[in-house]
């Protein structure tokens, strides 16, 4: 394992930080300033370079937002922790505008920044791998199977020149399939045109196909090409052809009959080699029966028939599809790039995405943009993924798909209702349906049924409130803030900081709640 690259002008700081990270068998190398550190990294190899950069801000020879800067320009997957005095949070707030993945305030709680190190030795790991898969990736990625019989589809039609029609709904990926058919055939060193015939005009629609001649209309002051023209030799993509007009398709099949068509107001035949891939998100079979799309064209264009699955069909590729967007978005907007927490991914990939890979992609743009720190968590994902959490369908395929380290835990016996209704006691384990969902309107009169928690905390409080106490407030309260914590510290496996953030509250916030709810 690459080493821990500690840099800081005090000695003690060092000497701390070295021993604590040995004892865990972690290595390390230490420097007193930013520029041996530079030096140092200019002399070593990538492979041999530190595994994790943590650095203090205020040194003499450079200050740790600088080294961070110029780290980052080199090494911009590095993670680097930023270590702080409480004077310098203004700072340590500007270290995450750079990059940083974390700040370690001083003085700082050694286990919690062993605990802070580890976690971040952990991400780097996860990232090295993701970004190896991630250096290797084709044109297209997935490895569901249904996408797996699409690329050898794909391989097989490597040498052939025949029609293809792609289904598939919108953002499925059409155009990227056609564009791998033109890539892997005989027509490759051909160009590639894609005309997408539904966001055409009627009118205009036949001369964007096959070009007009000087005269031919109003405006057309000059003689103009078609897209079956710049096809020549190449391959030509006709996406949405489902929506093509009708009158339109019979000089379509025309040219894919004799491969020759007039240009508009031409008297001289044109002739043009060219391969049509055509693509559609219609039933093309009904579209036929309602008189709406030629037989003979239909028939004509479905050859080899390859159909694209949905995203819903291939929720295995969601992790891989999102790091690669996100790693792709940072690169468009020139900033560094965010990773996913599990447990966000895990709610992503129930998610059933009606727009398909296309709004995976807008959503991954969407984080980079918005998501406030650099590891995103399940609170940040965007408002429809988590609207949609709160229907029992979303919140029962979120359950299924979340590992056995994030399962509901057994209720502590500390934690126990002391409610004498058992109904009220069992609603008040953990359940699948989250805090955001809305609950059904109840009364004092006719409680709801304790299918939920919110209706098990209804009867709680009802029970309590009944005997005449004037503290259930509080009692509530202590118990569902020792139950949520309890929670997150077994799904962290009792790293104190990744609860925290996976709850959304501060490192303080949890240490004081701990304290102040006797949890120690």
């Amino acid at each position: 394992m690459k080493p821990i690259w500690i840099v800081d002008d005090d000695q003690s700081i060092r000497f701390v930080l070295e021993k604590a990270l040995l004892r865990e068998n972690l290595p390390t190398r230490s420097f007193t300033n930013a520029t041996e550190v530079l030096k140092a990294l200019s002399d070593t190899p990538e492979s041999e370079g530190p595994q994790i950069l943590v650095s203090d801000i205020r040194m003499p020879g450079g200050s740790g937002l600088d080294l961070l800067e110029k780290v980052k320009q080199r090494y911009p997957a590095l993670p680097v922790i930023i270590m702080t005095a409480f004077s310098d949070l203004d700072s340590a707030v500007s270290a995450f505008q750079g990059g940083a993945f974390e700040y370690l305030p001083k003085p700082f709680d050694l286990t919690k920044a062993v605990e802070l190190i580890r976690r971040a030795v952990d991400e780097s790991q996860r990232e090295e791998v993701s970004e190896e898969r991630l250096s290797a990736m084709p044109e297209m990625l997935g490895q569901a199977p249904a996408m797996q019989d699409v690329f050898r589809a794909i391989g097989r039609l490597s040498q052939s020149q025949v029609t293809v029609l792609i289904t598939g709904e919108s953002g499925s990926g059409k155009e990227l399939v056609a564009r791998a058919l033109h890539k892997h055939s005989p027509r490759a060193s051909g160009p590639f045109v894609a005309i997408n015939t539904a966001a055409i005009p009627k009118d205009l629609l036949e001369s964007e196909l096959f070009g007009h001649e000087r005269g031919a209309f109003t405006g057309a002051q000059t003689m103009r090409r078609g897209r079956f023209e710049q096809a020549d030799g190449g391959t030509l993509f006709l996406d949405e052809i489902g929506d093509m007009p009708f009158d339109l398709q019979t000089r379509l099949l025309r040219v894919l009959s004799d491969g020759q068509f007039y240009r508009v107001g031409g008297h001289s035949a044109v002739r043009a080699n060219v391969r049509v891939i055509a693509a559609t998100h219609q039933n093309l079979e009904q579209r036929v029966k309602e008189g709406v799309f030629r037989e003979d064209l239909f028939h004509r264009l479905n050859v080899i028939r390859l159909r694209l699955p949905a995203l819903r069909e291939r929720r295995e590729d969601v992790p891989m599809l999102t790091r690669f967007f996100l790693q792709q978005s940072a690169k468009q907007l020139g900033v560094e790039p965010k990773r996913i927490s599990d447990a966000a991914l895990k709610l992503l990939g129930s998610f059933d995405f009606p727009g398909n890979v296309r709004q995976l992609e807008n959503v991954c743009h969407w984080l980079t943009v918005m998501a406030p720190a650099q590891v995103i968590e399940t609170k940040d994902l965007p408002p429809e993924v988590l609207g949609a959490v709160g229907s029992p369908e979303m919140v029962a395929a979120a359950s299924t798909a979340l590992p056995a380290s994030l399962a509901p835990v057994a209720a502590p016996a500390a934690f126990a209702s002391p409610a004498p209704a058992e109904a009220a006691r069992e609603a008040l384990a953990p359940a699948t349906a989250p805090v955001a969902a809305v609950p059904a309107p109840v009364t004092a009169d006719a409680p709801a049924a304790p299918s939920s928690w919110e209706a098990g905390l209804q009867a709680e409080a009802l029970a309590l409130l009944e005997t005449g106490r004037t503290d259930v407030w509080d009692v509530l309260t202590r118990r569902f803030e020792t139950r949520l914590i309890q929670t997150a510290l077994a799904n962290t496996r009792g790293r104190r900081i990744e609860a925290a953030h996976k709850l959304g509250i501060g490192r303080n916030t949890i240490t004081r709640k701990i304290q102040e709810l006797g949890m120690e």
